[in-house]
């Protein structure tokens, strides 16, 4: 057990000073973490809801932060290519993301195909049975792509890599509310960099996964100039 939940405190190390460099990106990180929580809410009693909630907004807000704000070019701060970074991701990289997004986004024509989807749904009668559909649609699109992932990791590294991977994943709505539950603040006032909260993420995070000593990130400006 110890096992693996060091593999989990690793996961999140990595994925937080590797892809949340920039305070925008963190910040709707926290609007996706709240939309998420949100939606797990929701999940017990409108499933569809939850499923839009998700979709519409949690993984909107946050993969725009990863696509249009985060940097991708040299990391000077862990001294890595944005190639080696995306190659050793152990979950969505970029291109996956895509992949995924594209499907997300390609999959409501399937009910204009086929309104009932190989019977499985009644016609819709109306726009809002439309929009439920489509919701429980996305809903199966969400947890297919969890267990693709997990998967291709039993496969291509081991069956804990993927069960942190997935349990990482389930979490991260409660973990990024107490890492970046600062950052709007911060960028409103001006700031778009995360060097000039390191101290306090650094701090949060020794909370959050229990380490003893977390080096502050002092982050600069990428190769890149973005």
């Amino acid at each position: 057990m110890s096992g693996f939940l060091d593999a989990l405190k690793v996961q999140r190390w990595d994925d937080h000073r590797y892809y949340h460099h920039s305070l925008v990106n963190q910040s709707l990180h926290f609007v996706s973490a709240t939309s998420f929580l949100v939606a797990y809410v929701l999940a017990f009693s409108d499933p569809a809801m939850a499923a839009l909630i998700g979709w519409l907004v949690a993984m909107t807000t946050r993969q725009i932060g990863h696509l249009f704000f985060e940097p991708r070019g040299y990391d000077q701060v862990n001294q890595a290519t944005d190639d080696y970074k995306e190659e050793i991701k152990v979950g969505y990289n970029i291109k996956r993301k895509l992949v995924l997004l594209a499907i997300w986004a390609a999959s409501p024509l399937l009910l204009v195909v086929d309104p009932t989807l190989l019977s499985i749904f009644a016609p819709h009668a109306d726009t809002a049975e439309l929009v439920r559909h489509v919701g429980e649609l996305w809903l199966v699109v969400g947890l297919a792509g969890i267990a693709f992932r997990a998967l291709q990791l039993f496969v291509l590294q081991d069956v804990q890599t993927g069960l942190v991977w997935v349990t990482k994943i389930a979490t991260d709505p409660f973990h990024d509310i107490k890492l970046y539950h600062r950052a709007p603040l911060q960028v409103m006032a001006g700031k778009r960099r995360g060097d000039e909260i390191s101290d306090s993420i650094s701090e949060t995070i020794a909370e959050v996964i229990d380490e003893e000593t977390v080096e502050p990130i002092p982050v600069e400006v990428s190769k890149s100039g973005v």
